[in-house]
């Protein structure tokens, strides 16, 4: 919806509109520059003018109150999380677009991943044969345990990364998650839903690996990560006989 020239990388910014935005605002907001008055708007704002320069009514109804709020909500919500839904390698240097840390916003994102998680897990898990019923709670608990078990055993070594693995393991839990949709819209035989579901893990295993290289850490999330679903398992099983 913007001309060629129309988008220009954070990190490769020009001195001109690097003078116009306000530099820390823009990493947590995108900013659109109005070169013809001089002037910024930033984040949800610019993303509308934007689309209703092209759609003028869906511009409209999405600054109607309850959508503008909600929207607003949204956008923080992945604003803020960003980086630990889609990490880079260059997210740590000086110039780089990396969002300000916001407890709230990130303890939200968490919330919101455990939640649809469970629930799916919940779902999937009636089709293993492991004489497990459908069993949102017990889920749930697993899943908050999860974390528990990472922030206890990974405190002291991940001291102020805590928050940032945590954002990065629950996108990973959020990938397995999507994973195990299509595999509910259809029928098949429970070892078709074991194999699947350990398919599901290894891409899982080798995300986490992918991702604890990012934030500079070594084996120590993983192996934990590991141990806590190996517990995990077992205590499942251990339930049903």
């Amino acid at each position: 919806m913007l001309d060629e020239e129309g988008r220009e990388a954070f990190t490769e910014i020009t001195l001109r509109n690097k003078t116009l935005i306000d530099f820390n605002r823009a990493k947590n907001e995108i900013a659109l520059i109005d070169h013809n008055r001089n002037e910024v708007v930033y984040g949800l704002d610019s993303l509308l003018l934007i689309i209703g320069n092209s759609f003028p009514l869906l511009e409209k109804i999405a600054r109607m109150k309850p959508l503008y709020w909600f929207f607003k909500k949204l956008y923080s919500l992945i604003s803020y999380n960003r980086k630990q839904i889609i990490p880079s390698q260059k997210d740590y240097t000086e110039q780089s677009c990396a969002p300000d840390f916001n407890l709230k916003y990130r303890v939200a994102y968490i919330s919101l991943v455990v939640i649809f998680s469970a629930y799916i897990l919940s779902v999937f898990s009636g089709k293993l044969n492991l004489n497990l019923e459908r069993n949102f709670v017990r889920e749930f608990a697993a899943c908050l345990d999860q974390i528990l078990w990472q922030t206890i055993f990974l405190k002291t070594y991940l001291k102020d990364k805590i928050w940032d693995y945590l954002g990065n393991m629950m996108t990973v839990s959020l990938i397995g998650t999507l994973l195990l949709i299509p595999a509910l819209m259809t029928s098949f035989t429970p070892v078709f839903y074991m194999i699947y579901f350990g398919i599901v893990v290894l891409i899982m295993f080798v995300e986490h690996i992918r991702r604890c290289r990012i934030l500079k850490l070594n084996y120590h999330p993983t192996i934990s990560w590991i141990l806590f679903r190996i517990t995990a398992l077992v205590l499942i099983i251990l339930s049903t006989i």
